[in-house]
């Protein structure tokens, strides 16, 4: 939001609390004058509780507490005009000033949380901005735009991440989802990212580069303590992706993490591999277990990265979400429209509340390569009119 329109929305606020404000005065000078004109046997005044009681709906405990004394006030008033304090008017200004008191500490209690929940949101997003750091718009020839949302109605950050790294004349990306949730979660979110932000740097290949990520997060997980009972369960699922700036494919490596999907011309192709590793961080696996999956990735194709909090959101009759088909409905727009569409689709799919965090990352190369290559090769996966550097391979 900018700084105007920032200063507008306040303004607008404001007015519209000025606003509110002018009910209550009218309900105490109403009430007031109704009761004065009124033969003794009719009290409106008690009535007039109303009023602060109305305002704490709106404002803060000072404006309250103006309210209610206007209230007792105007009660005061009344006894003045029907013949004096007698015991019902002095039970009445008792009744209205202890209610008054307590509209007043109901609203300070109500203020401080809202300013300790604001403070800790803050927190939240200073963290979620050192986790997750914003992705730019541009890479290399990638357009990137991305979504977090966590299943945590007050919290922005969670077990999901993302990030992309550029090594000499290509982009390397991650996505991936820990187990479980909490500050553990996080905790291994962040081994994992700063794993992958210097290992990115120093591996030729995806496999080599997986089984990295794999040492550093068994590594961290050997670090639990013996009492935890789940500490033999904790894993990260993730997916890397390699994208040269230079030939129309890119390269792909899944340790237990949903596949992407590929848009190209209308169609929607998931990019499974064949053979899957496990997550990372489950031990007593033996090395060269990742492979790679080289495909055709064009100018003009994106790539759609998720977690499993989007395929796997419930609507309120228990079925899944159907990303595939819906990204097919998408297929020319731009990554950043591309995620928005995706992101409003999946809360309306769920009602707004998710149950497992969710995040979203796609990737369009904008700008054709300079090397070509031969056209249509038989290891297309159905999906025709692709370059590539060869067949398409799985290696280790």
């Amino acid at each position: 939001m900018h700084v105007g329109q920032h200063i507008a929305r306040v303004r607008q606020l404001r007015q519209s609390r000025h606003a509110l404000v002018a009910i209550p005065l009218v309900l105490i000078a109403a009430i007031t004058v109704a009761d004065i004109r009124t033969p003794e046997t009719i009290h409106l005044g008690p009535l007039l509780v109303v009023a602060p009681a109305l305002t704490t709906a709106f404002a803060g405990y000072r404006l309250t507490a103006l309210i209610g004394a206007l209230a007792v006030g105007g009660q005061s008033l009344i006894a003045v005009f029907q013949g004096g304090f007698d015991e019902n008017h002095i039970a009445q200004l008792i009744g209205l000033t202890v209610l008054s008191v307590f509209a007043v500490v109901v609203c300070f209690v109500r203020d401080r949380r809202t300013e300790e929940l604001a403070q800790v949101r803050s927190v939240a997003e200073a963290a979620q901005r050192a986790l997750l750091r914003p992705l730019p718009d541009r890479l290399g020839p990638l357009h990137i735009a991305s979504s977090y949302l966590a299943a945590e109605k007050e919290a922005c950050i969670g077990g999901d991440l993302y990030a992309v790294a550029r090594t000499g004349s290509r982009t390397r990306v991650i996505i991936g989802d820990v187990r479980g949730k909490g500050l553990a979660a996080i905790e291994e979110a962040v081994t994992l990212l700063g794993a992958f932000r210097e290992a990115a740097h120093q591996h030729a290949t995806l496999p080599a580069l997986a089984d990295a990520l794999d040492r550093s997060v068994s590594r961290h997980l050997t670090q639990f303590p013996e009492a935890d009972e789940e500490s033999q369960e904790h894993f990260i699922t993730a997916l890397l992706l390699e994208i040269p700036d230079h030939s129309p494919v890119a390269r792909l490596t899944l340790c237990g993490h949903p596949p992407p999907l590929l848009l190209r011309h209308g169609r929607v192709t998931s990019l499974d591999s064949p053979h899957p590793a496990p997550p990372l961080g489950v031990v007593e696996l033996g090395p060269d277990i990742h492979t790679v999956r080289t495909f055709s990735f064009q100018a003009g194709d994106t790539l759609l990265l998720y977690t499993d909090g989007v395929a796997e959101a419930r609507d309120s009759n228990q079925a899944f979400y159907p990303l595939e088909q819906r990204a097919a409905l998408w297929t020319k727009a731009g990554p950043k429209t591309l995620v928005q569409r995706v992101q409003q689709d999946l809360l309306a799919h769920a009602g707004g509340a998710l149950g497992d965090d969710a995040a979203l990352l796609a990737l369009q190369r904008t700008t054709a390569p300079h090397t070509r290559f031969h056209i249509g090769d038989p290891a297309d996966d159905g999906v025709h009119g692709q370059a590539h550097e060869g067949p398409e391979q799985v290696t280790r």
